[in-house]
């Protein structure tokens, strides 16, 4: 498939899971991929692995100086982006009552000011017609203990697609979010569960398992694509039917 040929795509937290499979995904259908994340260390590794067409960049996406010096880069080497999946995000799941401010300023600063900031300073490189993904959470639509912080982070980025979609309209700029249900990755990784613990959280999917990478970079592919010309201001749950559905 060549539907990214000649496309340039910005993924944040691209170094491993869910973001470098989407960076695989899009590589393999033409695109150059900038991937980011906050280590030199995974950054290079993740980008000899993706070859030639990827470009790594250390970023902290909660640091605004950070986020000019990579949008700087990606100015000089490209010249434009036509893709951005924000996608680096962190999981703080203590209960409730335990939530520090450290936490709090933590989780807010990177999986919603990153997500705000990113998109923000991308914007000017963005061409006309672009796309914008926006990783949320299956969290947003179902509550679940111990994941109050992370859940409501979430839902602050989902809502930012729902109005960017709006305001970036009139440039043909679509903008969505995905809702990735318990995908087996090195935040979440199944293989560091117990045989009760995994047991319990692939009884609740429909499915009956945990979802992989490579299923969420094919939808953020669809969603990038021309195939969705007419998706905009959408969440996409992805979760093998954890949210909508009870297994028999």
């Amino acid at each position: 498939m060549t539907r990214f040929v000649d496309r340039t795509a910005l993924i944040t937290g691209g170094t491993s899971g869910m973001g470098l499979a989407t960076a695989h995904r899009l590589i393999s259908e033409g695109a150059h991929v900038i991937v980011s994340g906050r280590t030199r260390q995974r950054v290079d590794r993740a980008a000899a692995v993706l070859g030639p067409r990827a470009l790594g960049v250390v970023a902290d996406t909660a640091d605004l100086n950070g986020l000019d010096a990579l949008m700087d880069t990606i100015k000089t080497r490209y010249g434009r982006l036509d893709i951005v999946f924000a996608n680096a995000g962190v999981g703080t799941f203590v209960p409730f009552a335990e939530i520090t401010e450290t936490d709090f300023d933590h989780t807010v600063d990177v999986n919603f000011k990153g997500v705000f900031f990113t998109i923000q300073k991308a914007l000017p490189l963005i061409a006309d017609e672009g796309s914008i993904v926006i990783n949320a959470s299956w969290t947003l639509h179902r509550g679940n203990g111990v994941l109050t912080l992370y859940s409501a982070t979430k839902a602050a980025a989902h809502n930012l697609a729902r109005t960017l979609a709006a305001e970036l309209a009139p440039r043909g700029i679509r903008v969505n979010s995905i809702s990735p249900g318990y995908i087996d990755t090195p935040m979440y990784p199944a293989a560091a569960l117990s045989e009760a613990e995994a047991a319990a959280i692939t009884s609740r999917v429909v499915a009956g398992r945990f979802g992989r990478p490579e299923e969420i970079a094919a939808a953020v592919a669809f969603l990038a694509s021309p195939e969705a010309s007419y998706i905009n201001g959408q969440d996409l749950v992805i979760d093998g039917g954890l949210v909508n559905a009870i297994p028999a």
